[in-house]
């Protein structure tokens, strides 16, 4: 019977539903309302870095680093989760990530420099980190395989609703109070979190030995290619790839690193990561798949603010406001792709989601400076349709066939398989935004010709203006209007170009599930272990 087959994998003993224990039941939930914790914090400061930048008296260079600091801290810990969690156990692990992270919001708030604040960011992100990938590991521990959909749901939403409402939350936040409660709010969640998971989970024994047996080089140098990968990622486009020597010395440490963390992983007995999960088609795929799922989840929470703010000149709490829309499209959507996901092959589910997702960027290609919550309503509801769709098939596909002695590591290296693919979205999209403005700029520039006569008259309309707002050197004023306009349109085309190339790229991804063996769906699983 199922419940037998859980208890033999080392799951806690479940119900014929596949559902756990009541406590241990409410102790996933609080598991869950920490990993939003944790991926909610990865973008909540985003729409109030100005103010942060203000009240800790920071260059616009240094600010960018409350965010950066964070991820990179927290893409080392993710993979390092999967080892922590054989040795201290799921619970020991949750526990004390918890916990730091919650101390660590207290120290955030307290701040008073730059310096201090990129210190305490980085300890938040290295051990919130933990909390993502040990809750994936936990749910497919405590839930047997009738229950998975259903819960797979729940956390797919999880994971796309922290990101999509930071920036509105955020902006909402430090505009009702101040920047400092941006982590406020963490402590007493965090604590209750941390009290409620330590009294009621316990789905696995720790295997403390194993500390002693810690591959410290494989460490070392999983933390110098993981968060060197990761820099230049997030810095590279910003600072013109390796044309700036940081990032050039930083992808040759990163890349040297990694030729001996990849050696150590496949030698070792005991490595940091165990590599071999990805021996698993299904797990290997679903990665990979993973990965770009992170362009289009992580990538366009970027994109659509970015273009909000620089182009239609929207406040954090208008840009919220406008972006609301694919949570509530997901929440929706959550139960038909629940069922989707259990009873069809999810090969044609992601086929569904990717294409969903290409659906969205084609629809805004056509973009203008004019697009507002209007034009962009019905893009994001069919956003929200793919991401929901994509994320609860991939989850399924990934962790089906994995016996359970992988699924710790393989919960880290599914979710920094899905960050990865996020950072390298953001690299990519701002790399095309960057090149497509500047080769715009380019060719617009080269119209606006003073000889040209409707270029005359809005330059003379311009410059009457100016005259009559009393402006001194109404001419200048003009020319520099002219260049503002010129400059606006060439973003708004380079925005258009990113979505045009997100569209091509979602579906060329969707056609490669249909290529690979048919996985079993979580019907079947479940009807063969009950069995």
């Amino acid at each position: 019977m199922a419940s037998a087959a859980a208890t033999t994998d080392g799951a806690v003993p479940e119900t014929e539903s596949g559902m756990p224990p009541w406590p241990q039941l409410i102790g996933f939930l609080l598991m869950a309302f920490g990993m939003f914790m944790a991926v909610l914090d990865i973008q909540i400061v985003s729409a109030s870095l100005t103010q942060i930048q203000a009240g800790l008296s920071a260059s616009a260079d240094e600010i960018s680093w409350v965010q950066t600091s964070y991820l990179v801290s927290e893409v080392v810990m993710i993979p390092l989760s999967g080892f922590l969690a054989r040795a201290l156990s799921t619970k020991w692990l949750f526990v004390l990530s918890s916990a730091g992270f919650t101390i660590a919001s207290v120290l955030c708030a307290t701040a008073t420099s730059i310096n201090e604040m990129i210190v305490y960011r980085s300890i938040q992100g290295f051990v919130g980190g933990a909390m993502i990938p040990t809750m994936y590991a936990g749910m497919f521990l405590m839930f047997g395989r009738r229950a998975q959909t259903g819960v797979s749901v729940a956390v797919s939403l999880i994971v796309t609703l922290a990101p999509t409402i930071g920036p509105a939350l955020g902006g909402w936040i430090s505009e009702v109070a101040s920047w400092h409660w941006l982590f406020l709010v963490n402590i007493i969640p965090g604590i209750i979190i941390t009290v409620g998971v330590w009294a009621l989970v316990d789905v696995d024994k720790p295997d403390l030995p194993l500390l002693r047996r810690i591959d410290l080089i494989g460490l070392l140098t999983m933390a110098l290619f993981l968060g060197g990968l990761d820099y230049v990622l997030e810095e590279g486009a910003r600072h013109d790839w390796f044309a700036d020597q940081t990032v050039l010395t930083v992808f040759i440490v990163a890349s040297l690193a990694a030729v001996v963390f990849f050696w150590r992983a496949l030698t070792e007995a005991e490595p940091i990561v165990n590599l071999r999960i990805f021996a698993n088609s299904n797990f290997l795929t679903g990665g990979l798949l993973g990965a770009v799922i992170g362009i289009g989840l992580y990538g366009l929470v970027y994109l659509y603010p970015l273009f909000l703010a620089r182009v239609a000149l929207l406040s954090s709490g208008q840009i919220g406001a406008t972006l609301w829309v694919t949570g509530l499209s997901m929440l929706l959507v959550a139960p038909l792709t629940g069922m989707m996901a259990r009873r069809s092959d999810p090969r044609r589910v992601l086929l569904f989601g990717f294409l969903m997702l290409a659906l969205s960027t084609w629809m805004t290609r056509g973009i203008t400076d004019e697009w507002r919550f209007a034009e962009l309503f019905w893009p994001q509801v069919v956003r929200g349709v793919g991401l929901i769709a994509c994320l609860t098939s991939v989850s399924v596909t990934s962790f089906a066939t994995l016996p359970m002695d992988q699924i710790k590591d393989a919960g880290g290296m599914f979710t920094l398989m899905r960050n990865l693919g996020g950072a390298m979205g953001l690299a990519m999209i701002n790399t095309i935004v960057l090149w497509r403005t500047n080769h715009h700029w380019g060719r617009l520039a080269e119209s606006v010709n003073p000889g040209r006569p409707e270029v005359q008259a809005q330059l003379d309309a311009l410059t009457a203006n100016a005259t009559l707002q009393g402006l001194a050197d109404p001419d200048a004023v003009a020319v520099r209007e002219i260049g503002h306009q010129v400059m606006e349109q060439a973003m708004v085309m380079a925005y258009a170009d990113c979505f045009t190339v997100l569209s091509w790229m979602f579906v060329i991804v969707a056609i490669i599930p249909m290529f690979l063996k048919r996985p079993p769906t979580l019907a079947s699983v479940a009807a063969a272990e009950s069995h």
